[in-house]
């Protein structure tokens, strides 16, 4: 089960954009998420006049690895983080270590 999930707001803990926070767009594998505002770069690309597009200077968001993010708690308005606890029916469901609150998806 996946800790940091896509839609969860997340808090940026090392790195160039360290404290800033964002909300998971996209995993991109087992480790590295996309997270929009963060880890954005300035890529040249050329033009392709066969697919339409021009060329110049684009702002493109990269992947970040999992491991530099943490959810953020809107209670205590920090970073946590993420337990799993299981429920009398079986099910699984990810709850804030700090609290114990369950974390809606």
């Amino acid at each position: 089960m996946n800790k940091i999930r896509k839609g969860d707001q997340v808090i940026v803990l090392t790195g160039r954009d360290k404290g800033k926070r964002g909300e998971v767009s996209l995993r991109v594998d087992a480790d590295h998420v996309v997270v929009a505002g963060v880890n954005v770069v300035r890529k040249h690309v050329k033009p392709n006049p066969l697919k339409g597009t021009t060329g110049g200077i684009v702002d493109q968001t990269q992947p970040i690895h999992q491991s530099n993010v943490a959810i953020f708690n809107p209670a205590t308005g920090k970073a946590d983080r993420v337990g799993i606890k299981l429920l009398a029916d079986g099910k699984k469901v990810r709850v804030y270590k700090s609290s114990g609150e369950e974390i809606k998806a």
